[in-house]
């Protein structure tokens, strides 16, 4: 037979009492259900639970009858007292937050402008916070990351830029000798074009040794890591990004051995890594392994690599540089090289900087100032608050005195008033909240390329955490002093004054909070000021070149007849003829590496007129082909540009910058002379080439350069017996239609060439932009902080008038009736708000000679203490004060005497 629901046979005997549980328990089970069960268990089942249900009610009723006995009997037993306080607790907040809901309700506007206000403030807070937790705050998914330091390499007092990629035989030499460092692995970083199956673009790679990976301390999702042996075989494996994986091989587990084809070569497939695995930076997508070779063969001074190495715990950074320099003394004597080498060497001197500094290094700053500026516009918007508060404070000034003459305590008006002040802030907060929601995504869209991490911002629980925290300050910060103020015992003296109080009571309070709100906000204002001036000097900087109205892409053909210069040659003039046939075309040329965007390669070039034996001068150089000069707007200073034979033949003729000139061929003309590049202390095979005209110069990595680039352009393709071709330029297209023509390109160059990526499509205007996009970007922040912080202040100097007119509106009265006239009252009122700005102003003024320090890094042709924005902006705050002034001036120089006096 069977038996009853176990979950109901469990609470009868917990309900029935210990003496008589199992008789009774029993006895119903046996008899009664048994019986019942014989018409149908769901009927037995039923009836069994109603018993069950009856036994447990009646159990519950005594239980709540026996608790109230007990406490009759034991009044003050510690359990009894601490739960009756905790319930009077409870009972007294959700009153007091009923109570203030309903007042609230009571006040729309007052209700709004504050929610709003606040909702403002800690929505820009909370957006910028989530970018600072994801890019900032552990940045590194690395374990140990603080352990991991990249190695790089300066030499002062030589030709080589600050800072520079060491070569091979500093990683040999590192990893051999140097022991305070415990693993250390080398990689270089490009892009070039991958293929597998029908997918074809030009991606980032790193190639690198197996020690990288167990440096950083990585595993992969799938598949395994290359390794040492990988290395001892020379096997040619790679492993791809998450990402790659999920878009090429639709997430395939089987995708391990298959092969891709890296730079035409092909690579198998060992691995995928995680989605949270991107060194260097977020853009690269395939890893491949690189062998250094046989130690025998490496050639030393050939530069351009990057270090990474994991310290050894408790080596400080300084002590591993020290050794570092000490280890590299022995490279000549070790590698070899020229005399020159060793003269480098002597100079040099290794730069040993944690990987967690590299990665955020020029955004933290940024990113910092930013965090601190909406943190002043919260202070601000808390001080606008406070004074609303304030003031809606002196208005139930009387109220609270009722209250506290009838009995009320002040734990209880302090509670009452916060009750008001934590729903406001609830409001805000939540407002806050969707704001970020809302705008941290567009605040990622707005960041420039190169911030780490972006793509891990989000609204998590740590910037909610975030938005509740400044809730919950912003209620202290504006709450908390007006309710201790007005629950003060002596206010209850008001209800003797008839509810007359002059309105110097309260105004220390709330002009200081004015003061407060002015200052930040004229600190905001200069800030903004002096990256509006740096962002303007920018744009005035002369780069060299043009880049209204020209298009540039890049493309990369297969074709296996592509295997020497002349075949090139022929490709690009292809293309240069296609895209010139497009409507509204000017003009098409070529570059190797492209102004703004990818640098240029250096080397060291001799002219015929240096003495042998003397170091040549280190010069950048490039490729150029088609009418680049004339596309880009480079003017010709001396001699002819290339010609169609030039880039067709490989000629050994080059084009030379003004500064390149200065450099080689200092006082005379250099048209006609000839230089050639020295490799490793040795001429270049390509021997001597012929300068047949000057160009003017242009900067090739930024705005922010000293000076232009001295540099040496050669024709796209080299003659014998080292023939050249360039084969994945960027072209360049003079057109109004460059921010339309992309397609069109697209369709050109898919008809010759099926299957070839074109990448890198945009603007010189935008290449230009994005060149200043974290000076724009941070100054458009700020500029809309002090907006919002000028806003704010004059808002709180007017709140504040305009609550001193209504509370002196019998007085005005008075002064009218007597013979005043409109505008003396007016200026009267204006120059007591105009004394609290002008105190903002100047505290404001010194603060901000005290903290604009930290924006000298951003700034350009602007010093930190710029004459012109220290009085501009102070000056904008003053006329903005002025007018917050005149407003409620204008309106107390309008009351009516006899309306006024009549109402008293």
């Amino acid at each position: 037979m069977p038996g009853p629901p176990p979950l109901a046979r469990r609470l009868l005997r917990r309900a029935l009492p210990r003496d008589v549980r199992e008789s009774i328990a029993d006895e119903l089970e046996e008899v009664y259900y048994q019986r019942r069960a014989r018409a149908g268990p769901a009927a037995a089942d039923r009836w069994y639970w109603r018993e069950t249900a009856s036994f447990v009610a009646r159990f519950l009723r005594e239980r709540r009858r026996d608790r109230a006995a007990r406490r009759q009997v034991f009044p003050h037993h510690p359990r009894q007292n601490r739960r009756g306080r905790m319930r009077g607790v409870i009972e007294n907040w959700t009153s007091d937050f009923t109570q203030a809901a309903r007042r609230l309700w009571r006040v729309p506007g007052f209700t709004f402008v504050t929610a709003a206000t606040l909702a403002l403030a800690i929505g820009a807070s909370t957006a910028i916070f989530s970018v600072v937790d994801a890019v900032l705050i552990d940045p590194l998914p690395y374990p140990a990351s603080e352990r991991l330091v990249t190695i790089a390499a300066s030499a002062p007092g030589s030709d080589m830029p600050p800072e520079f990629g060491p070569g091979a035989e500093f990683f040999v030499s590192y990893r051999d000798d140097a022991d305070m460092i415990e693993d250390i692995g080398m990689s270089q970083s490009g892009q070039t074009t991958v293929r597998a199956g029908e997918h074809v673009d030009r991606l980032f790679i790193t190639a690198s040794t197996s020690s990288l990976l167990t440096t950083l301390g990585v595993q992969p999702a799938l598949g395994r890591l290359y390794s040492a042996q990988d290395d001892a075989e020379s096997a040619d494996v790679a492993m791809i990004s998450h990402a790659l994986w999920q878009d090429w091989f639709g997430a395939d587990p089987s995708v391990i051995g298959q092969s891709i084809e890296v730079s035409g070569n092909p690579r198998t497939i060992v691995g995928v890594m995680g989605p949270d695995f991107r060194y260097p930076d977020t853009r690269t997508s395939v890893w491949m392994r690189a062998s250094i070779g046989d130690e025998t063969r490496i050639r030393p001074g050939r530069f351009g690599f990057s270090l990474l190495a994991r310290k050894k715990p408790g080596v400080a950074a300084t002590d591993l540089a020290a050794q570092l320099a000490i280890i590299a003394r022995r490279l000549p004597e070790r590698f070899g090289g020229t005399p020159q080498y060793a003269r480098l060497i002597e100079q040099h001197r290794p730069i040993v900087t944690s990987l967690e500094e590299e990665t955020v290094g020029e955004v933290a700053r940024p990113l910092w100032i930013l965090l601190g500026t909406v943190g002043i516009v919260f202070l601000i918007a808390c001080a606008n608050v406070a004074n609303l508060f304030i003031a809606r404070g002196e208005s139930r000034r009387r109220d609270l005195a009722v209250r506290q003459a009838l009995g009320a305590g002040r734990a209880g008006l302090i509670r009452s008033l916060m009750a008001e002040a934590l729903l406001l802030a609830a409001l805000g907060g939540v407002g806050g909240a969707l704001i970020a929601w809302a705008g941290a995504p567009a605040l990622v869209a707005a960041a420039p390329e190169g911030i780490p991490n972006l793509d891990l911002v989000s609204l998590d629980a740590t910037s909610l955490l975030f938005a509740v925290g400044l809730s919950m300050l912003a209620a202290c910060v504006f709450g908390l002093a007006p309710a201790i103020r007005f629950s003060n015992p002596a206010s209850a003296a008001y209800l003797r004054q008839a509810g007359r109080v002059g309105s110097s009571q309260g105004a220390w309070a709330r002009n200081a909070l004015v003061v407060v709100q002015t200052g930040a906000a004229v600190v905001l204002l200069v800030a903004a000021g002096l990256l509006v001036r740096s962002f303007v000097e920018l744009s005035r900087v002369e780069i060299g070149f043009s880049t209204k109205d020209i298009f540039t892409f890049q493309m990369a053909p297969n074709r296996r007849d592509l295997v020497d210069g002349p075949a090139w040659a022929q490709v690009h003039i292809d293309v240069m003829e296609r895209l010139r046939a497009l409507p509204g075309v000017e003009s098409v040329g070529y570059i190797n590496w492209l102004p703004l965007d990818e640098g240029a390669d250096d080397g060291r070039f001799q002219s015929d007129r240096m003495d042998p034996a003397a170091d040549p001068p280190r010069l950048f150089y490039n490729y150029a082909g088609g009418a680049y000069f004339e596309t880009m707007g480079i003017p010709l200073v001396e001699g002819r540009l290339f010609t169609d034979t030039d880039h067709a033949l490989g000629t050994s003729t080059v084009l030379i910058s003004r500064r390149a000139a200065e450099a080689l061929f200092p006082g005379v003309s250099p048209i006609g002379r000839q230089i050639r590049r020295m490799v490793d202390g040795q001429p270049d095979p390509v021997g001597w080439q012929t300068v047949v005209g000057v160009v003017g110069d242009v900067r090739l990595e930024s705005f922010r350069q000293a000076a232009p680039n001295p540099m040496i352009y050669r024709p796209a393709v080299g003659p014998e017996p080292r023939s050249w071709g360039v084969g994945t330029p960027a072209y360049v297209v003079k057109t109004t239609r460059a921010d339309a023509i992309a397609n069109e390109v697209r369709a050109a160059m898919q008809e010759p060439y099926p299957g070839a990526p074109v990448y890198r499509v945009f603007t010189m205007e935008a290449l230009a932009a994005r060149a200043n996009a974290q000076l724009s970007f941070t100054m458009l922040l700020l500029a809309i902080a002090a907006g919002l912080a000028l806003v704010l202040g004059a808002v709180g100097l007017y709140g504040v008038l305009s609550y001193v007119v209504s509370q002196r509106t019998r007085e005005i009265a008075v002064r009218m009736a007597l013979g005043a006239e409109a505008p003396r009252v007016r200026r009267m009122v204006v120059v007591q708000g105009g004394r609290v700005a002008l105190l903002g102003v100047l505290l404001g003024v010194l603060a901000a000679l005290g903290l604009t320090g930290v924006l000298e890094s951003l700034l350009f042709g602007v010093q930190a203490l710029d004459v012109a924005t220290f009085v501009g902006m102070p000056a904008m705050m003053l006329a903005v004060a002025a007018l917050a002034c005149y407003l409620p001036a204008r309106r107390a120089s309008s009351v009516d005497p006899m309306e006024a006096l009549r109402g008293e």
